[in-house]
């Protein structure tokens, strides 16, 4: 409803509290007795009604005269259910409206987490840890800028539509990653976070089923969270991959990321998301660490630096190298990307380079990446983990 809204009125914030004034009426008014047969239609008219109420009290009332006079010939009609096949399309145009390249990348995660996930500002602040009158305004902030900008609601060109759309799948991973790795904080997941992701990820490729990277990013999604519950242990505290009790991970959202995977891949539409799920996915399927199939995800991890040539692709690689090999190209490979400016601050890095120097036999190298490792964690639990490994 918030969606075919913000399409009516091309106003954000006009919509939200319009919306959110028709279901306080509706908490009044309605009772057991007296429900409207169609309940969506008369929150979406009785909203409307607001809006012009809103827009006549608006100091700039003359000039918006044209909009007064669109709104009461839509309200003057009969309440009709909506359109059910047209809300979704609009739902899809909030998203691409909240994660519209002028936004700043926090700005798109936060804006998408309260306008289509539905979170409140109290609770993205707190995913954020982030003062909640900080979080608003920058909401409010965001909401203004798409209004005075003129930022469009609605679905790209099919010529913008590829670009906009790997816009749009980042922020959701975001979202993703912070809820199952949280940046900050004294709790190692955020769950609502990343169960929110896979939520709108699911929208999305009910709406975009040929899109292939949309089903690969659900697919990898599945996979990883399929590994929740085995992360932590009696006492809260944080467990590598390589120790996880596997008889844990959850069974049915390995089969359901599994099958969407292999049903994508079928299509031969590789993308990034499509080679990070398969990834994922050999991790699941094999039996234990030792018995991983590292050879095949070396390989992966080749194929998707082609595609995606970023040092953090590269670094993944290197770690899958160094058992699937031996340490040696694994240390090149990180020595290679050692001086890219998005690596030395990047926390991973030095626990790689600490691994690999305990498993070469150097202790006293490895101690002091596991210190730089540990100056760039702010999550009390993982820094925890890093401090044990110290000993």
């Amino acid at each position: 409803m918030l969606a075919a809204l913000t399409k009516t009125l091309n106003d954000l914030q006009l919509a939200e509290d319009c919306l959110q004034d028709a279901v306080e009426v509706a908490l009044r008014k309605w009772t057991d007795q007296d429900i409207p047969s169609s309940p969506s239609a008369w929150l979406i008219t009785t909203a409307k009604r607001k809006a012009i109420d809103r827009i006549r009290r608006d100091a700039n009332f003359a000039s918006k005269e044209k909009q007064i006079s669109h709104l009461l010939e839509m309200t003057s009609t009969s309440e009709q259910e909506p359109d059910l096949d047209a809300i979704p399309d609009k739902r899809l145009e909030l998203l691409f409206t909240c994660c519209h390249p002028s936004l700043a990348e926090k700005t798109k995660v936060a804006l998408t987490l309260n306008t289509v996930g539905g979170l409140n500002v109290d609770e993205i602040a707190h995913a954020f840890i982030e003062k909640k009158s900080t979080m608003a305004q920058r909401l409010a902030r965001a909401k203004k800028k798409i209004k005075l900008a003129g930022i469009p609601y609605e679905i790209p060109a099919l010529d913008l539509l590829p670009e906009r759309l790997r816009d749009v799948l980042s922020v959701i991973y975001l979202i993703f990653n912070e809820g199952y790795s949280s940046s900050s904080g004294e709790t190692l997941t955020n769950v609502d976070l990343s169960t929110e992701a896979i939520r709108v990820a699911r929208i999305l490729e009910q709406l975009l089923p040929d899109e292939t990277e949309v089903s690969g990013l659900l697919a990898l999604m599945l996979l990883h969270d399929s590994r929740r519950y085995a992360r932590l242990n009696n006492d809260g505290q944080m467990i590598a991959l390589e120790d996880q009790n596997r008889q844990k991970w959850d069974k049915g959202k390995f089969r359901e990321g599994k099958a969407l995977l292999t049903n994508t891949l079928k299509k031969q539409k590789i993308g990034p998301y499509q080679l990070q799920a398969s990834i994922s996915a050999l991790h699941n399927e094999s039996p234990s660490w030792e018995k991983t199939d590292w050879a095949q995800i070396s390989a992966l991890y080749q194929l998707l630096f082609q595609l995606q040539p970023s040092p953090v692709v590269r670094l993944n690689q290197a770690m899958a190298v160094s058992y699937a090999e031996s340490i040696e190209p694994a240390m090149d490979i990180l020595d290679e990307i050692a001086e890219h400016k998005n690596i030395q601050k990047y926390q991973p890095y030095y626990v790689a380079r600490a691994d690999l120097a305990r498993r070469a036999g150097d202790v006293k190298r490895a101690k002091v990446y596991l210190n730089q490792a540990i100056e760039l964690t702010n999550n009390e639990i993982e820094k925890e983990f890093l401090i044990k490994k110290m000993s």
